[in-house]
């Protein structure tokens, strides 16, 4: 089976979690064939290089969506451009006057509502509304495949009018109905870059039209490949999503600080987007029922729905949820210095200031306790320097008498220092681990706990509640009250806290393994195409001669074919009285 595995700012740049459950997939499953066709969101990550990739990888290609957009192409006649910027602003109108809406309220509480999951099947982003966002979107797609790329036109000034009358037109919300020119810039520009992919030279026999499924492991840009696939060549497609693209586009978006007209016109643009892929879509596999919820929100239909966890290596944490178990097996006994781990990427949305709080009033409650912040590269370096300075403030160097080097009692480490050489070890270090979150989507970080058998602490937010079940403690996000009581509950009792992580770790391997993973990626595969009906166009090679065996021989047939058989000749023949009942006659 080829599969063509759709991916945005993930495999196969990034090392990160996003991109490794990707690279475990495709190791998991030699049998298939994959090409990739990856989306770049930044120069910073090409720059880092491609991971290694297996043999089952046929190829990829790759499209950026950062910088400068590819140059038109200027050998056209002046007739002929335009008759192309004609057609191209009657397919715009159509997405631009999608994008505008009518008047349900302003731009910042209907982004709020998107947030907020409010407003379920009445939020104005059904109906005729998605109707003619589908007809603009893939209007610039048959264009682009005929006519050549878009970029140029998406940013002249001719889409620029287009995207004004529309915000200006009678019923649209009242916020855009005063947008400026600078908003209408970046808002033409982030659009364009956003709508590159229909620009790709991707959308040809040999490229997607020659893969037996299209599998967009993220929502967003990364599902427009296969939307056209399935378009222009009946591939199915299938989405998968670990952390709702829709509302990362969101957070994002307000991070970025841009104006609430802007952030409006990308609003309704992901939002009609996440509906078209959920409707065209064969099947949708959200990693958690926080993310279905979304999805089902989004217009998803829930019979082709099915939660698939997203699947970690335990072999990593294996040494580490052994020795807890050991040490488990015995009554373990309190200790003068009880120990919390916090363990991840460090930025606002992780609430480590709440944390320092809440140990804060737990140094009060247990003068010896200790906090290690076991921090991995890539996170919001103000922030990182902000908690210093507040872990300073708070907790002075202390010394047990005059002739002693005084230290504080929380101690900032980077994973691969001497005292956290590798991830496992950071999460053996403590008795208890904690998360302080404010916004979580999966949290891998939980699981990895899990895995290595320790009790936990969390915030509720996203999945936690249902990537914990019982085995840890939850609390509300934004108290450090309640953290510090649920973290001072397991380091007082300490026989607790193990049977909380040995249960957590049974959960963990029960649930969250690759092996579970890909078993049920392989059963979904299969599946999928099985029930794909028969493509009519063969393949064929450069010589144009169709390519033997480029079909499957089996039809598809709508609906369960039950066969009827003609009874056995046994059967038929007259049979002796009394067989097999008195009297009986089978004929």
């Amino acid at each position: 089976m080829r599969i063509a595995l759709l991916t945005e700012g993930g495999y196969p740049y990034a090392r990160g979690e996003g991109g490794a459950w990707c690279d475990r997939l495709v190791r998991g499953l030699p049998g298939h064939e994959f090409e990739v066709y990856a989306l770049s969101r930044s120069e910073r990550t090409e720059a880092g290089g491609r991971v290694e990739l297996p043999s089952q990888v046929r190829r990829v290609r790759s499209e950026r969506l950062w910088g400068a957009p590819p140059e038109d192409d200027a050998t056209r006649g002046r007739a002929a451009r335009r008759a192309r910027r004609h057609r191209f602003l009657h397919h715009y109108r159509e997405l631009a006057a999608a994008l505008a809406g009518g008047d349900e309220g302003s731009a910042a509480g209907c982004a709020d509502d998107v947030i907020g999951m409010a407003g379920a099947g009445a939020d104005g982003y059904g109906g005729a509304r998605a109707d003619r966002f589908a007809s603009g979107l893939y209007g610039l797609a048959e264009l682009a495949r005929e006519e050549g790329g878009l970029p140029g036109l998406l940013r002249s000034e001719h889409a620029l009018r287009a995207l004004e009358d529309a915000c200006r037109a009678p019923g649209v919300r009242p916020l855009l109905a005063t947008v400026g020119v600078a908003d209408l810039l970046t808002a033409a520009e982030l659009l364009e870059r956003a709508l590159r992919p229909l620009s790709a030279p991707w959308y040809e026999p040999d490229e997607l039209g020659a893969a037996d499924l299209c599998h967009a492991v993220s929502g967003g840009p990364a599902t427009l490949p296969g939307l056209l696939a399935k378009r222009f060549f009946g591939t199915p497609l299938l989405v998968t999503e670990y952390g709702v693209r829709l509302r990362e586009a969101l957070l994002a978006h307000r991070a970025a600080g841009l104006s609430a007209e802007v952030r409006a016109l990308l609003t309704a643009f992901h939002r009609l987007l996440a509906g078209e892929s959920y409707r065209e879509a064969a099947l949708i596999t959200p990693g958690s029922t926080h993310a279905r919820r979304w999805q089902e929100r989004c217009g998803a239909d829930r019979s082709r729905l099915r939660t698939v966890y997203p699947g970690m290596e335990a072999a990593r944490f294996a040494r580490a949820g052994e020795a807890a178990e050991a040490a488990g097996a015995d009554a373990p006994a309190g200790h003068t210095d009880p120990t919390l781990t916090w363990v991840g990427r460090p930025d606002p949305a992780k609430d480590l200031i709440a944390l320092l709080h809440a140990f804060d009033a737990i140094r009060k409650a247990e003068p010896g306790a200790r906090l290690r912040i076991l921090h991995v590269r890539g996170g919001v370096d103000s922030y990182l320097a902000g908690c210093r300075t507040l872990a300073a403030q708070l907790f002075p160097d202390e010394a047990q008498d005059a002739v002693t080097v005084g230290e504080s009692p929380v101690t900032f480490e980077e994973i691969g220092s001497p005292g956290a050489p590798q991830l496992a070890d950071a999460y053996a270090s403590g008795d208890v681990v904690v998360l302080s979150s404010i916004v979580e989507g999966f949290p891998l970080s939980l699981v990895e706990a899990m895995f290595c058998g320790r009790a936990t602490v969390s915030t509720d937010v996203g999945a936690v509640r249902e990537v914990i079940g019982g085995t840890g403690l939850v609390v509300p996000p934004r108290n450090p009250k309640a953290l510090a009581d649920a973290c001072l509950a397991l380091l007082r009792e300490p026989e607790r806290a193990a049977r909380l992580g040995a249960a957590a770790r049974e959960r963990a391997l029960e649930l969250f393994t690759v092996e579970r993973c890909v078993g049920a990626f392989r059963e979904i595969y299969l599946e999928l195409v099985a029930h794909c009906p028969v493509r009519r166009e063969p393949l064929l090679d450069t010589d144009g001669v169709p390519r033997p065996f480029s079909e499957p021989a089996e039809a598809h047939v709508p609906g369960r074919l039950t066969p009827v058989l003609p009874a056995p000749t046994w059967a038929r023949r007259p049979q002796p009285a009394g067989f097999p009942f008195p009297g009986g006659d089978l004929a």
